[in-house]
């Protein structure tokens, strides 16, 4: 996703477009802000969660410039949303059933390991995001974990 960011980056430049350009701009900088922490992007799912808290923030700012009469601002970062919805449709996810599916398999191996003994949620999702289950596969963390839950009750 960042290569693609990149060559977005310079299509824009060519373009002309102010808009894209400076929403590119912004990704790119804070990824490589995050790069000098202890937590750097380095998967396409990282990226992603960066461009939604972006796109969640542009959106928040929309609506508080709406209330604060000014639509001039609203509309620029309703633009920004956009172009930052874009590359949260191309980075492709498992689905649902897949997950499902294999929270399942982990969990009754798990059962079967432990007997009576009742399982604990952190268990489970350590099991399933390791490297040899879901570790590196494109998956929101939240959907495994609401589907976890679902699983154990």
């Amino acid at each position: 996703m960042l290569l693609k960011i990149r060559k977005d980056l310079k299509t824009a430049m060519q373009d002309k477009d102010k808009n894209k350009l400076n929403v590119l701009r912004a990704l790119l900088s804070q990824s490589l802000n995050a790069s000098k922490t202890s937590s750097p992007i380095v998967t396409d799912m990282q990226m992603l969660a960066l461009v939604r808290k972006n796109a969640a923030a542009s959106k928040q700012a929309a609506e508080e410039f709406v209330e604060a009469g000014r639509q001039d601002l609203a509309d620029k970062e309703t633009e920004q949303m956009k172009v930052m919805e874009e590359y949260i449709g191309e980075v492709k996810t498992m689905g649902e059933e897949e997950i499902r599916k294999v929270v399942g398999e982990v969990v009754e191996g798990l059962k079967a390991e432990a007997g009576q003994a009742k399982l604990q949620m952190g268990e489970v999702l350590k099991k399933v995001f390791s490297k040899e289950v879901l570790g590196e596969k494109n998956v929101e963390r939240s959907d495994v974990a609401r589907i976890v839950k679902q699983l154990l009750a």
